[in-house]
């Protein structure tokens, strides 16, 4: 495999942005309950989400192939990080790991002092990822229709 770069993706990348996270999120169909908005998005949704976030994208760097992607997004309080994906066949190589670290960067450039992120209830070992990474427990949320939290927040102090 090649070397992987990090970079900043614009509105002609919405579609490659959608085809890696449906590929992404493909194994939690049926698992999640209610399934993960990531199965709905389009290259509407992303290129709305662009203006008031940004995506960035992690690529081969020979091929140019991108194999993952995650959004940020600021808030008052802090930079919010989401729709973090990697394609399934590139899994276990640092991708993940290097999009968070693009991430807890741009914050600590852009003045803030946390990362916050969200996580389904059901996902263990996603969130025990996370907690190694320094990420710890905020608040648990349900979605609308659901008495029992379904994600809990998860902060990391930079």
């Amino acid at each position: 495999m090649s070397k992987i770069v990090l970079v900043e993706a614009n509105g002609q990348d919405a579609e490659t942005i959608v085809r890696v996270l449906h590929a992404a999120f493909a194994e939690y169909r049926g698992v999640l309950n209610p399934p993960s908005g990531a199965h709905n998005e389009s290259v509407a949704s992303v290129r709305a989400r662009m203006q008031t976030a940004r995506w960035v994208l992690a690529e081969t760097a020979v091929e140019r192939r991108t194999v993952g992607c995650v959004l940020y997004e600021p808030h008052t309080e802090f930079m919010y990080l989401g729709r973090l994906a990697v394609l399934p066949e590139f899994r276990g190589r640092g991708i993940g790991n290097a999009l968070i670290e693009y991430v807890e960067k741009k914050a600590r450039q852009a003045g803030y002092t946390r990362v916050r992120l969200g996580v389904r209830v059901v996902l263990d070992a996603m969130r025990a990822a996370y907690e190694r990474r320094g990420y710890r427990f905020v608040e648990a949320h349900a979605h609308e229709g659901f008495e029992t939290p379904t994600y809990v927040m998860l902060e990391k102090e930079l």
